[in-house]
């Protein structure tokens, strides 16, 4: 017959000892993280007092704008409002002339103010263009707006690579 000792080994006994240690080491050890936290001038707090921003909401694009081709002539009528959603860097190397430089931020819902304004023409007509890439920010800045109440709105297909080549400078 084997001692009871060995079989306990394999039994209900061992696992309820395995059981206490890990409890115990957790204990300890939340203890020692505690005490050390406690010590530091800039420790980490225990019930967080302001809010963290770890979430940005991304805005919610509803509208439904038509693409056009670059060659379209309300391009250049001056009924249209013509705005660019590139960045200001790329806006500076070429842009149509009279475009209004709305640059496009996928994160940052568009101003109010700007939306104001752009109600505030009396026009038949948007028309945006951007980057040309996928996503295209004319594109998505065109559906931002149609999501806003602004009607007639249109982004050039390609944006501005292909709209370079069809407008004079």
């Amino acid at each position: 017959m084997m001692p009871m000792r060995a079989w306990t080994f394999f039994g209900r006994h061992w696992a309820l000892s395995a059981f206490r240690d890990a409890a115990v080491a957790g204990f300890v050890s939340a203890l020692v993280g505690s005490s050390v936290n406690l010590l530091r001038p800039d420790g980490i707090p225990f019930i967080q007092k302001t809010e963290y921003a770890i979430l940005v909401p991304c805005p919610e694009i509803k509208g439904e704008a038509r693409g056009i081709s670059p060659k379209d002539p309300r391009i250049g009528d001056p009924a249209f409002i013509l705005i660019d959603a590139r960045s200001r860097e790329d806006v500076t190397a070429w842009r149509v002339p009279n475009a209004r430089s709305i640059p496009y931020d996928y994160l940052e819902p568009v101003s109010s103010g700007v939306i104001k304004d752009l109600l505030g023409v009396r026009a038949k007509g948007i028309i945006v263009y951007g980057d040309g890439e996928s996503p295209d920010s004319g594109r998505e800045l065109a559906r931002e707006l149609a999501g806003k109440g602004l009607r007639n709105v249109f982004y050039v297909e390609g944006g501005a690579p292909v709209l370079h080549g069809s407008v004079e400078k």
